[in-house]
């Protein structure tokens, strides 16, 4: 795979609403508690399926080997260069949902997808997340994050092989789901991106160890 620090923005210019084919700016026109009439402007998708309440769904993959119930846990996370942001991000494995299909299920097929990894929703109504708005302020971009463990002592997962699109330039990794807070911190300093659903779970997994909320 070509190295993804070779990616780079050629030039940046207003996208004609009519040429709009992810997403598109709106005006929306709303009265206040007060009764004052005011807008907003906002983005918009134009991906969602009709009927879904979501857009697509955020990844949370656990790997794990049974026969080593003592190996610390790992998440799986990416890299991948972003465009908007023109620098590499460190992301959970995350796509968008297709026409009746469950979160569940397009979690399941993205995971496969995007990493070659074959994962399992994990049970006891902790699988699926509420839909979580990505930036209210600024879109109505909205997903579920689906909560997926990887048997790794399944031969299916030993030589995972990814099947990527054209346009996708993924790298997959895994780091210790304790430690994701300092690697995060170390991704910063190196020149990389953070999403924000990482950086959120690194904060939640750092709030439990630090309170002892286990």
């Amino acid at each position: 795979m070509a190295s993804l620090s070779k990616s780079k923005v050629i030039k940046t210019e207003p996208l004609d609403q009519k040429d709009a084919q992810w997403a598109t700016l709106v005006k929306t026109t709303y009265t206040d508690p007060n009764g004052i009439e005011r807008t907003w402007e906002s983005g918009e998708r134009l991906t969602r399926p009709a009927g879904s309440d979501i857009d697509g769904v955020g990844i949370l993959a656990i790997l794990r080997d049974p026969s080593k119930p003592n190996e610390p846990l790992r998440i799986l996370l990416q890299k991948q260069w972003r465009p908007p942001v023109d620098a590499v991000v460190i992301e959970v494995p995350a796509g968008l949902i297709d026409p009746k299909e469950s979160a569940e299920t397009c979690a399941i097929r993205e995971l496969k997808e995007e990493t070659g990894y074959l994962g399992e929703v994990m049970e006891g109504g902790f699988g699926v997340t509420p839909v979580m708005f990505n930036d209210p302020g600024f879109c109505n971009t909205n997903l579920r994050m689906i909560h997926l463990t990887v048997d790794l002592s399944n031969p299916v997962n030993q030589n995972p092989i990814p099947e990527l699109e054209d346009n996708e330039f993924i790298e997959t990794f895994s780091v210790p789901l304790k430690d994701l807070w300092e690697e995060c911190k170390r991704f910063e300093k190196q020149g990389y991106a953070i999403d924000a659903r990482v950086g959120t779970l690194a904060e939640g997994v750092e709030c439990a160890r630090r309170w002892n909320l286990g």
